[in-house]
């Protein structure tokens, strides 16, 4: 194939070469907005009179075909070509002669990827936005149905104060949440033309970039040629928006882990969600949540990757900049796969309510709701504090929980103690008493339950 830039050179390169400066294989996804950029493109040259209406016809109905022919598979895209913008062109010439030429018209490759890049990844922002809504969704559903089964809360991994299932879930949902609004922020200022800024500094014709801006769908264009084409702030932005989202997979599937794990014992996944082990026959392993922990590294890499890619390229564009495709592609794949697997895995997993409440009954997680109990008489609390973890310790070293004592052993402790403490420190009292706003209370995880539900329904339409 002959090369588009051949003129200032013959357009020879070795075979090594053309395969290494290649990057069909990863920009060939991108040809319904290749098309579609360069047929809003045709359009405005004939607006303003650099094409004629009926040349800007012919190549539109070209562009057309050529899509629908790759996407039923008439037309195989040719790997040996430089890039899917060179494919697409190459194939046009060749159906309609000269007249497929003029299309490049104020236009360049390095504004041409540009506005790809943002159409392609405006497209797929949408698929992740309504996956987090999915996985939302599913949490909502889980918390729904066990809004009053309480477990232990944690901190440093140890059990610390009592707590609904729902309320723990909800603060997944609530991640998830920013995370949505992440990615609709970075899109929103992705969401800019480049188209027109050519190779950096613009045009002589007169061509209308508010006209395919507006066609294209954007928010408007960028305002400096330069940045037009060298700005892949919005890449870096939307893997770090994603690199965010697997984080909070990657927590959740800690969670998961341990949960299902016999000394937890909290939930049990569906088996379409497991594996089993080829030797050893009782293993029921949460796998995919090992593997997207595990891919969370992955799109880590490619946030990094990019930064240090980009970190030391002058103005404007650079041949290193053709590296940010694989990254980001390579991330949103990854998140996209993970938010698919996560969210039928959490809505179809079996929660094992009783073993929570036990373990909660035997983790002193009252052990704070006591200290409270004696404060609210008129001792000091690092008084009640320092009372109740003597109780605690003694307890321990007795086998015994906070619930077993009787009242004349607490009154030995403290006469502050009445009949009434054993209320005090029953673990629904516990959570029931957690009224400031968002806490753990049953009123409180009733309230963030029907405002999520609020919040799904307007962003689902």
């Amino acid at each position: 194939m002959e090369k588009m830039w051949a003129g200032r050179t013959a357009g020879q390169t070795s075979a090594l070469a053309d395969d290494f400066n290649s990057s069909i294989h990863i920009d060939s996804c991108m040809y319904k907005e290749d098309i579609k950029g360069s047929m809003a493109h045709a359009a405005m040259l004939s607006q303003v009179g650099i094409l004629t209406g009926e040349e800007a016809d012919r190549i539109i109905a070209a562009l057309e075909q050529i899509a629908l022919d790759i996407e039923s598979g008439a037309l195989p895209i040719d790997m040996n070509a430089e890039d899917i913008h060179m494919f697409v062109e190459s194939v046009l010439t060749k159906r309609i002669g000269d007249l497929g030429k003029k299309l490049h018209t104020a236009r360049s490759r390095n504004d041409q990827v540009a506005v790809d890049i943002r159409l392609y990844m405006r497209g797929k922002c949408e698929e992740i936005q309504a996956l987090l809504l999915d996985l939302i969704d599913a949490i909502v559903s889980v918390a729904d149905a066990h809004q009053l089964d309480i477990m232990p809360g944690y901190t440093h991994l140890q059990r610390a104060q009592p707590i609904v299932f729902a309320h723990h879930l909800l603060a997944y949902a609530e991640m998830f949440r920013r995370d949505l609004t992440r990615v609709e922020d970075a899109k929103a200022r992705m969401n800019v033309s480049p188209l027109g800024a050519c190779a950096l500094a613009g045009t002589t014709y007169p061509i209308s970039r508010s006209m395919t801006s507006k066609a294209l769908g954007f928010d408007g264009y960028a305002t400096n040629s330069i940045d037009a084409v060298s700005d892949r702030d919005f890449c870096v932005e939307l893997l770090s928006c994603f690199s965010i989202i697997m984080m909070h997979l990657s927590r959740f599937s800690e969670e998961v882990i341990l949960w299902t794990s016999w000394e937890f014992a909290y939930v049990e996944l569906d088996d379409a969600y497991t594996t089993g082990s080829s030797i050893m026959p009782q293993k029921k392993n949460s796998d995919m949540a090992e593997l997207v922990r595990g891919k969370t590294g992955r799109v880590y890499g490619d946030l990094m990757g990019t930064l240090t890619m980009l970190k030391g390229l002058p103005l404007a564009y650079n041949k290193d900049m053709q590296e940010d495709k694989e990254s980001l592609f390579d991330a949103t794949e990854t998140v996209s796969r993970c938010l698919e697997i996560f969210a039928p895995m959490i809505r179809t997993m079996k929660v094992k309510s009783e073993n929570m409440y036990r373990a909660a009954q035997r983790g002193f997680i009252n052990a704070t709701d006591l200290a409270d109990y004696l404060t609210k008489r008129g001792m000091p609390f690092r008084t009640a504090y320092k009372t109740v973890g003597s109780i605690v310790s003694d307890c321990i070293a007795a086998g015994k929980v906070l619930e077993d004592l009787s009242l004349e052993a607490y009154k030995a402790y403290s006469e502050l103690f009445d009949q009434d403490l054993y209320e005090e420190i029953s673990l629904k009292t516990c959570v029931s008493k957690r009224i400031s706003e968002g806490a753990t209370g049953f009123a409180s995880v009733e309230k963030q339950i029907k405002d999520f539900k609020i919040f799904l329904n307007e962003k689902k339409g």
